[in-house]
């Protein structure tokens, strides 16, 4: 006999309430032939030290969560509750057994589970601003300079922590090691950001005594008392790099390197805060002043810098960020030639996969091949290879854009220093630009290297993407940026890694505004130097490791980091990029919906041909006028519980929102990165921004199922969640709006956006509901593409919802005992559509569906000056 318990509070995790009394949700899963036995489910708890029992009730129809996904036909879940009081923190475990007589069987022997953790955070017991961080950091070495700093960030205490560093000697890099102390003298759960490989951060977790493998950029302790304390080290200023380690004891180590020829200091930023977001953004805030502080505002770089982003337009964003991308790279292997890429965008086309940016990957130039190694071989020219692209790069460029006029962006593909090895000492290049030689020392690789010298690496990136924009190109991806910190020599690193990127900065945006993509770049002198200021346009940066299709296990840890990453990395002034992916993949939804929800760009890597045309069409929509767009959350993606590990049975939530405060969509993605079957209790809490003061309905993409009507003081106001092995799903809460009626009571209506994408309703540009003198509701929404329009509506008596297909989606409460032909009227441009395009949505009967595609193509309608679709609803609150 197969069981299974879970519940909300949930096992494995710590849950910080605001509230001493909270309702215990515990769902059991047992087989359908076992559904009638006189089942009991127990919480095993204690607060301090004192362990003892609770017997759950069974719950009463109607007081259960909301399940929108299909239950398995041979299993049943019976749900099981009891009100809980507590004072401090509470550690918990669950059993069951199906008849009292029978032995109890515990949770952690059924699914592995650890127990859960439940923190108290009462309002009067935060805000405390008058610690020292003596008090925080036991045992804090009292050599160490330390300073209260003003936090930009409510709620939350800041100070700087410095150690002094000894010069950099001749070539030699000054090192310090140095003791700071234990986070709250023993940390609950702590998060750390570290230097996953040489360009690439990446997420570890833990639990009582800190330990990690690698030198850590941040690190955040969760407190018994559910306060968290964020250390950033901060790197950049005067050529001194600050990481963080772990020492035997558990306690916290600065790790400080220096290349600067004069006595300097690294620097720590530690924040405390009543939660982790508000404590990250404390430090991050923070850092960009020390930063800013420490540039010159009035020299040559900075003052082209302003002129160059002056003149960058806000339509050239939504361009560049917002159309379907493509890049070579998976998709065509690692010798490119001319006639590879024309019929790879030739293969797209036939299929009507409309991309708006191409990206020419690696391969593609003119390349010595002198060594064992990419990382040996050195780059000859500007023209592209004469054998691969006999006509040259322009001429290949140029049929691709007079075939497919569509097409706005062409990129390609370079490393910061021109190629993994650097310049050919052979070619062109070096005969054209003064070179220097430096040495490398990195795990894959070591040697010399040959570079453009500091004179002329201005001249270089202008001379190269002039001959880049003359050749048609308007966009680069610059990669291997992390080489610069892999040289030996600490006077070449003072020298020139500033001087690289800020040279490469002004030519990008000398010559092809905000169209850049930054890679391999997550190097603490970069992130700092490069990412974090705002006195420059926000640009694409990769936010994990790469996309490897086959490679198996690195598919759920890429999601997993990049979720993790971007909890730092939503603090730059960048926008994150996930990485391409292929749509063809045994992965490919589990992938897809990661990069919707993410709110970066969209780039696929499909062998031509080989296209999943449907999951397309759920990341994309058709604009009016015919551009192919993906619907990015205003809100960056990012995980909603940073202290859960990658090694734990858990869900991997990933939260976003759209719009404004209070009136946007919040939407949580649900993510099987384990290797076994997960089931959970999801809450609306867990859910980003929402309020309790707002009503909510909440759908699932992949089922099309919609919930009652939910507040977050509702004991049903949580989702039960089962995945398989890569299963994934996307949850949105659209909140709702309230009219009154004579006859119907109360009617809720809610505005789903475009419901057949992943992310539709970031499709929703603006949107107004009004309740007429008449007594019909109008309801007004403007979309950035064609798809299905959903809305939904719900009387007192039972909820409803619409929805519209590329639909447009409404969810109407009262929407099932309603009649379209009688009770509605639908227009698009003003104009009323064809009646057979308002539909009642097939898996929800509140849910109005709007094909505003097809009645687009069957009007023969234009697109007008905004490039929007506005569709307005009427309809009568007062119907029989």
């Amino acid at each position: 006999m197969k069981a299974n318990v879970f519940s909300y509070p949930p096992l494995g995790r710590v849950t910080q309430l605001k509230d001493k009394t909270f309702q215990f949700t515990a769902l059991l899963e047992v087989e359908n032939d076992h559904m009638k036995d006189p089942w009991e489910v127990a919480v095993w708890h204690s607060e301090d030290g004192n362990w003892e029992e609770t017997l759950l009730s069974p719950a009463s129809d109607g007081d259960f969560p909301t399940s929108l996904q299909a239950t398995k036909p041979s299993k049943t879940l019976l749900y099981f509750r009891a009100p809980f009081f507590i004072s401090s923190l509470m550690t918990f475990t669950l059993k069951f057994r199906n008849d009292p007589n029978q032995p109890w069987r515990w949770s952690r022997d059924a699914s592995g589970v650890t127990d859960g953790l439940v923190l108290i955070n009462l309002e009067d017991s935060l805000h405390r601003t008058d610690e020292n961080l003596g008090d925080i950091i036991h045992g804090l070495n009292l050599e160490l300079s330390v300073k209260t700093a003003a936090s930009q960030t409510p709620n939350t205490q800041l100070w700087t922590v410095k150690a002094d560093v000894s010069p950099a000697q001749e070539d030699r890099s000054a090192y310090a090691d140095v003791e700071l102390g234990t986070p709250w003298g023993g940390a609950l759960r702590y998060f750390a950001l570290v230097r996953h490989g040489s360009p690439w951060l990446g997420p570890r977790h833990g639990s009582s005594r800190f330990s990690i493998d690698k030198d850590a950029v941040m690190c955040s302790f969760l407190s018994p008392q559910g306060r968290h304390l964020v250390l950033l080290g901060v790197s950049g200023p005067s050529n001194v790099i600050t990481l963080l380690r772990s020492s035997e004891s558990g306690s916290v180590k600065l790790h400080i390197r220096s290349d600067d020829e004069t006595q300097s200091s690294g620097l720590v930023l530690a924040a405390v805060g009543d939660n982790f977001e508000s404590a990250i953004a404390a430090a991050m805030y923070h850092a960009r002043t020390v930063i800013f502080a420490t540039s010159d505002t009035e020299d040559k770089f900075t003052r082209e810098l302003r002129s160059l982003s002056h003149d960058i337009k806000p339509e050239w964003y939504e361009n560049w960020y917002d159309g379907l991308g493509y890049c070579t790279w998976n998709a065509l292997g690692q010798r490119l030639t001319d006639e590879k890429i024309i019929n790879a965008v030739e293969a797209l086309a036939k299929d009507n996969v409309n991309i708006c940016s191409l990206i020419i990957d690696d391969n593609w130039q003119d390349i010595d091949y002198d060594g064992q190694d990419q990382y040996q071989y050195g780059w000859k020219g500007f023209e592209a290879e004469p054998n691969a692209f006999p006509h040259g790069l322009k001429d290949t460029v140029s049929r691709i854009r007079s075939k497919h006029p569509s097409l706005q962006h062409v990129a390609v593909w370079h490393a910061l220093l021109g190629y993994w090895g650097g310049i050919s000492s052979t070619g062109e290049l070096a005969k054209t630009y003064k070179t220097v030689q430096v040495d490398r020392d990195d795990s894959n690789l070591r040697g010399p290297m040959t570079v453009i010298a500091k004179e002329d690496v201005g001249k270089f990136y202008d001379d190269f993407y002039r001959f880049l924009s003359d050749s048609g190109i308007d966009g680069v991806k610059t990669d291997v940026q992390y080489m610069v910190d892999t040289w030996v020599s600490a006077r070449l690193r003072r020298e020139l890694t500033d001087t690289y990127l800020d040279s490469w900065m002004i030519a990008a945006l000398r010559h092809f505004s905000i169209k850049v993509i930054s890679c391999m770049s997550q190097v603490p002198q970069l992130l700092f130097h490069q990412q974090l200021p705002r006195n420059r346009p926000p640009m694409l940066v990769r936010n994990s490791d790469d996309f490897y299709p086959d490679i198996a296990d690195s598919h759920p840890w890429h999601i997993f980091a990049n979720a993790h990453n971007a909890l730092l990395t939503q603090h730059l002034n960048i926008l994150p990029d996930w990485d391409m992916f292929q749509t063809d993949h045994e992965f490919a939804g589990f992938h897809a919906a990661a990069r919707c929800l993410s709110g970066g760009p969209i780039y696929i890597t499909d062998v031509p041909g080989k296209h999943n045309l449907e999951l397309i069409n759920q990341m994309t929509g058709r604009t009016p006028r015919g551009k192919t767009v993906i619907f990015r959350p205003s809100v960056l993606g990012k995980s909603v519980d940073p202290y859960t590990s990658y090694d734990e049975p858990a869900i991997l939530r990933i939260g976003s929102y759209h719009g404004r405060a209070a009136t946007g969509t919040p939407m949580l993605g649900v993510f099987n990165t384990f290797q076994q079957h997960l089931r959970e209790l999801v809450a609306l809490s867990d859910f980003p921004g929402v309020l309790s003061s707002v009503k909510y309905v909440v759908r699932a993409h992949r089922s099309g199922s919609v919930t009652p009507i939910l507040r977050l003081d509702s004991p049903t106001a949580k989702l039960a969640v089962s995945l398989d092995v890569r299963g994934y799903d996307i949850f949105t809460a659209f909140p709702v709006t309230q009219f009154s009626s004579e006859t119907n009571g109360k009617i809720y209506v809610a505005n789903m956006g475009l419901i057949e994408k992943m992310t539709g309703a970031a499709a929703i540009t603006s949107y107004e509901s009004v309740l007429q003198h008449n007594g019909r509701v109008f309801l007004d929404t403007r979309l950035k593409a064609l798809g299905v329009l959903g809305n939904v509506t719900s009387s007192d008596i039972e909820v409803k919802a619409m929805k519209l297909t590329e639909r447009k989606g409404t969810y109407i409460s009262s929407l099932p005992n309603m009649s379209i032909e009688r009770d509605f009227m639908v227009t698009i441009q003003g104009q009323p559509i064809p009646p057979h395009t308002v539909t009642v949505n097939a898996a929800d009967d509140h849910v109005l569906n709007i094909d505003v595609e097809t009645a687009w193509n069957e009007m023969g309608l234009e697109a007008g000056w905004s490039n929007e679709v506005e569709v307005k609803i009427y309809f009568d609150v007062e119907h029989p």
